[in-house]
């Protein structure tokens, strides 16, 4: 049994960088969140489960892992989040045993186990920058060629791309691209000393490119009058449901899957063939779905 709080990143990561994947997972987050407890940070769990108290500080959290020496206090901080996990996975599959839900998070976690990492498309992530939504297609062009400057420069330093530059200096070039390096807020002498060269080539690169365009967006179809009614009263079930059995009701049916039911009511036996539903699912909620469709 692999005993992980949140694993979803870890499993993507150790699929990336050694081709390890992760079975037997008995996952923390998700065991708790099936136990109805709704602070599910790691801290949060500890804290309220076992009566500890553990360091979490966000100056740790973003700290530079890929140093070394790691220092004293990075240790024990990296210890302490795998110390308790042991501990809590007894309470937390006590409490699911006298639920009834063991079987339920066992089908949760073994979902979780099938998750692999997909590299970005390099070709359209910079859209995900933050602030890039407000740019037009001279400014989009040289966010582009800023932020594959940054992942090539990444790679090359094998650090996370945000350990090089900050989305928010590449937003700020993009929107002034003349603005003279040393004036960027947040770059200093050490990134105009390292980055430099390369980010004036980034920035010819971008400036002389032609504009990019936007992809078109997906064309919203607005839901008939008793699509609407139909949904809303999915929500409502969902919801009462949740409360009834004190869980998130987002854990008891998927929202796509309510929609697409809400404008085609007959088709519940296509949704309990999607990968998105759990045979635990389908042999406890859809019951109660179906008596809501009817």
């Amino acid at each position: 049994k692999k005993v992980i709080h949140a694993a979803d990143y870890d499993i993507r990561s150790l699929d990336r960088h050694c081709g390890l994947h992760i079975h037997n997972l008995f996952d923390t987050s998700i065991a708790a969140r099936f136990t109805g407890i709704t602070q599910l940070g790691l801290a949060a769990l500890i804290r309220d489960l076992l009566g500890i108290t553990i360091d979490k500080s966000k100056r740790l959290q973003r700290a530079d892992w890929g140093r070394r020496p790691l220092s004293a206090e990075a240790l024990e901080y990296a210890a302490a989040d795998v110390r308790y996990l042991f501990a809590l996975r007894e309470i937390l599959d006590q409490r699911l045993q006298t639920l009834g839900r063991v079987a339920w998070v066992a089908e949760e976690c073994a979902g979780l186990e099938e998750v692999r990492y997909t590299a970005p498309n390099l070709e359209t992530a910079y859209l995900s920058v933050k602030g890039a939504k407000y740019l037009d297609g001279h400014a989009l062009a040289v966010l582009q060629s800023l932020f594959l400057f940054r992942e090539e420069e990444a790679r090359r330093q094998h650090r996370p791309p945000f350990f090089v530059l900050p989305d928010a200096i590449l937003i700020f070039l993009a929107t002034n691209p003349e603005t003279a390096l040393s004036q960027v807020p947040g770059l200093g002498p050490t990134g105009l000393k390292r980055f430099g060269q390369g980010l004036q080539q980034a920035l010819h690169n971008g400036r002389t490119a032609l504009p990019i365009h936007r992809p078109p967006s997906v064309k919203f179809v607005r839901a008939s009058q008793e699509q609407a009614r139909r949904l809303s009263r999915l929500k409502e079930w969902r919801t009462s449901l949740g409360s009834s059995l004190s869980l998130d009701p987002s854990l008891l049916w998927p929202l796509p899957s309510l929609e697409r039911l809400a404008k085609a009511p007959d088709t519940l036996s296509v949704e309990l063939t999607s990968d998105s539903i759990r045979h635990w699912q389908g042999d406890f909620v859809a019951p109660s779905l179906q008596a809501c469709l009817s």
